[in-house]
């Protein structure tokens, strides 16, 4: 009988312990919500292709995840956090934005902003090379917009093509803010998990906004084609990256070569770095801008460089196949309107290509509808003669009566919509519904097309991206005219701001002293 009051007594602890509520632990925290929202595109002013709504292809919702492989559903980064994803658009690079299209885009994005909140972060994914119709810099109004629907306190993450140009508005309103450190971009996908990762790391030790922002405007525009980081200096000057970030009291650090192909005052070369140790940051942005200033008159094309009809006569003399003809005045991946039929028209009249067995040759590509539409009525096997081309730049060619045998046709894809291969003696010409740029070898071999086993293969890019890259026996970049004519003298800048290097070639050094930007919320 004397067990009874100490059976009673622990009947009445383990009831009393079960009632007492559990101490929280670190999984039981609530999740920061973060928004995720941006537009990409990098247009030209010198086309005159304007890019309208429907080619930022926008996805709204659980949709956009598909984008970054770092959220999948049972990725780490997923489970750290309650996303909110809102709408991103990416767009295949082209001319100057229509206003229309612009507003409503944001507009679209804004609405969802306001109906979603409360936030405490925002994953910002743009270029950074978006021009629109009587509007400078884009992104950063379109981040300030943001910043009034949001408030000040949100943390912002921005993270952008280093072929994008970074304003003092966009500094001053994002928090966090990186850029691809490749060209080619191979490390897109990597860079975007960065700014997500730093984001993350931001909301959960409390830290919050960094202190210090260094902004470093560098005048200095070069393309692409000269900035490649696969050769010196771009190698070495971005592998100095690492040599800043490591350091205690610093989250990032950026260097954004700029967009050359559009005239406004925002383009031109840029450095920042953040973080919370103002020596650490300022000098690190320092070093980062005067290196990159150092070795300006280094840049060179990635590839050797010739008149159209010198890489022809090279190509067509060489053992080495396929022998990749870059048409850079055109190139859509950088904003040309990708419809100028120069190049073309060059090709079709050398004697070398006129019987089917001569030297065999593709090009990709050149938009035609109307030479699709009659394609299509006539079919695969049958002869045509249609015209394609030049239906929005005009200024070098006119379009161009193709006359040859339909050898392939498909539908469906997301750019093209459908393709359609004529054989012309011995070239192959792609000709799409809607223009397309080639980058893999399965985009020539859904047509019956093996660039591996042609003499020659022309594609509208620059710098070849890594899979043509490897799959090229030689390589020369044609000199050709468009809207992203590699001569920038010849383009005729009225905006940008001056002097800058290569257009003033003697100018007196500038002044790389770092800028602290404010905080989002006003701080110093």
């Amino acid at each position: 009988m004397k067990l009874v009051p100490y059976i009673a007594l622990i009947l009445f602890l383990t009831i009393s312990c079960k009632q007492q509520p559990k101490p929280s632990s670190e999984s039981e925290k609530e999740l920061p919500r973060i928004a995720i929202a941006g537009l990409g595109i990098e247009s030209s002013t010198f086309s005159p292709a304007q890019s309208t709504e429907e080619a930022f292809h926008a996805k709204t919702g659980d949709s956009i995840f598909s984008r970054y492989p770092f959220l999948a559903m049972d990725s780490v980064n997923r489970n750290r956090a309650e996303w909110v994803p809102l709408l991103v658009g990416k767009s295949l690079p082209g001319g100057i934005v229509t206003r229309e299209a612009y507003e409503s885009l944001v507009g679209k994005t804004l609405k969802m902003l306001a109906e979603n909140g409360p936030y405490d972060g925002v994953f910002f994914d743009i270029h950074g090379a978006m021009s629109v119709v009587d509007l400078d810099d884009p992104e950063g109004d379109f981040i300030s917009r943001i910043r009034k629907e949001i408030g000040t306190e949100t943390l912002i993450s921005t993270s952008m093509d280093l072929h994008g140009n970074v304003s003092e508005r966009l500094a001053q309103h994002t928090d966090l803010i990186t850029c691809y450190r490749m060209a080619p971009h191979e490390d897109a996908i990597e860079s975007k998990k960065r700014a997500v990762d730093n984001l993350l790391e931001r909301l959960e030790n409390g830290k919050g906004k960094p202190r210090y922002k260094a902004w470093i405007p560098v005048p200095i525009l070069l393309p692409g084609e000269k900035t490649s980081t696969r050769i010196e200096p771009g190698k070495s000057l971005y592998t100095q990256i690492p040599s800043v970030t490591h350091q205690e009291g610093v989250i990032d650090a950026a260097i954004w070569i700029g967009y050359a192909w559009a005239d406004e005052p925002r383009n031109h070369a840029v450095v920042m770095v953040t973080g919370d140790n103002q020596k650490q940051v300022t000098e690190g942005a320092e070093k980062l801008a005067q290196s990159f200033w150092d070795v300006r008159s280094q840049f060179e094309f990635v590839a050797p460089t010739a008149t159209l009809k010198e890489s022809l006569d090279m190509a067509i003399s060489s053992d080495q196949k396929p022998y990749m003809i870059s048409d850079m005045g055109d190139n859509p991946t950088a904003g040309g309107a990708g419809d100028v039929t120069w190049t073309l028209q060059e090709i079709l009249a050398r004697p070398e290509f006129k019987l089917e067995n001569g030297p065999s040759l593709i090009y990709a590509s050149i938009p035609g509808p109307e030479f699709i539409e009659e394609a299509i009525k006539v079919g695969v096997g049958e002869k045509i003669s249609a015209m394609a081309g030049a239906a929005i730049d005009h200024r070098f060619a006119p379009p161009l009566q193709l006359t040859g045998t339909i050898t392939a046709i498909e539908h469906g894809d997301v750019h093209a919509e459908t393709e359609v291969v004529v054989k012309i003696g011995s070239i192959s010409v792609i000709v799409t519904k809607k223009r397309k740029p080639y980058h893999r070898e399965i985009d020539f071999a859904r047509l019956g097309l093996h660039p591996r086993e042609s003499d020659i293969v022309v594609v509208k890019i620059g710098y070849l991206v890594p899979e043509l890259y490897e799959m090229r026996g030689d390589w020369i970049m044609a000199l050709t005219p468009g809207g992203v004519d590699q001569d920038l003298e010849r383009l005729g800048y009225k905006r940008i701001k001056r002097p800058m290097f290569p257009l003033d070639k003697n100018m007196t050094n500038p002044d790389l002293s770092a800028r602290l930007m404010k905080a989002s919320n006003g701080s110093q």
